[in-house]
Order: C-alpha cells, then structure tokens, then sequence
C-alpha cells in the first residue's frame, strides 16, 4: 500500500469483508503463514498496560515531521493495546481518520472482544520492533511500515468459539494523515512475514 493508493478506500472494502469471515480480526487476516517463535525481549507484557487510563499521546509524536510520524504509530500501537486489553476503544479511535476501514473494523472487534471481557487471553500485545522506513508522498501524507511481533493467544471467533494463534512476525503497513497539526492514522493493514 502506497500513501496515495490509501486513497482509493473502496477498494478495501473487499479486504475488510474477507477479514471479517476469518475467525480474528486481531491478526487483521493474517493467519496464514508460518509462526515465528522469536520473542521480543524488551516488549511490555500484556499485565502491564493500565487498564485505569489510556495512553496518552507523547511529545514526540505531536507535529508532522517524519520522525513525529514514526512516535505516531508507535502510540498508535499502544491505544491498540489498551482498546484490546480494555474494550475501551475512544483513544485509538481519536487517533485515527474518520475513513480509516480497517481501524473501525479493528476497534468494532475489540470492543466486542477484548481481555476486560474475557474474549482474549494470552499474550495479544502488538510490539513495535523498528519503524524502519517513513516517506512523505505527494499527497502530504506519510506512509512506511513497522516491524511487528504479536506473541501466542487465543481469542474468540464470531460463533464464541476459541481461536489460538502462534507467535508471529509482521508489518504493519499505514498512511497517516495530518490533523490538527498532528497525524492520525489515515489507513492500515498486518502483512504476515
């Protein structure tokens, strides 16, 4: 996905529908492949997000330059966390572009689906490793990928019946959009590696 195909959103709509007959859409049509069983070491466990209050957006991820952008998608990372741990889904939806599809499909999910609620268990966390390459494209938005590891959990599939999934390695591929003098994630996908 290229900053300015992003703007071709119909065109998602096919993927969103294939991603919702899948049995999670925490790994955003993602379970295929063969699982990495490589850890990040450094990477919070699911325990310690604060389920009392949300991420808030650092310092370093305010503005529109390219290493804001990068800070950006890693806070865009944690509000995913918090949402799938909490259910509370306002923080990563105040962070993202009205017309990001997969953003609502993902929030729509984990509001449903989350750890407070029971529907997730395991180690569900989505761990920024590297956010190695960041382009400004004609459009003034900014697009690139992080690296991504989400480690072994199991969630519930739209019958209620459970679904685990192994350690895996991805990208997380996004477009962000400038809002307010600040970016929000304009459109996203999990590509498995």
């Amino acid at each position: 996905m290229t900053v300015d195909d992003a703007t071709h959103r119909p065109g998602l709509t096919r993927a969103l529908l294939a991603c919702l007959a899948a049995s999670t859409l925490l790994s955003a049509c993602t379970n295929t492949g063969t699982p990495s069983t490589t850890a990040v070491a450094s990477s919070p466990a699911p325990s310690s997000v604060d389920p009392s209050s949300a991420p808030q957006r650092p310092q370093a991820a305010t503005g529109t330059s390219l290493p804001a952008g990068k800070a950006f998608v890693r806070y865009y990372v944690s509000v995913m966390n918090y949402a799938s741990t909490t259910g509370d889904i306002a923080p990563m939806l105040s962070a993202s572009d009205a017309g990001c599809q997969l953003c609502k499909a993902y929030s729509d999910y984990v509001h449903k689906v989350n750890a407070a609620n029971g529907g997730l268990k395991g180690d569900y966390f989505e761990r920024v490793t590297d956010v190695p390459d960041v382009f400004r494209g004609d459009s003034g938005r900014l697009g690139g990928y992080a690296a991504v590891t989400i480690g072994s959990y199991t969630s519930n599939d739209a019958s209620g019946k459970p679904v685990t999934s192994a350690v895996r390695r991805y990208k997380r591929e996004f477009t962000l959009s400038p809002q307010q003098g600040s970016w929000v994630m304009y459109e996203m996908k999990l590509v498995p590696q």
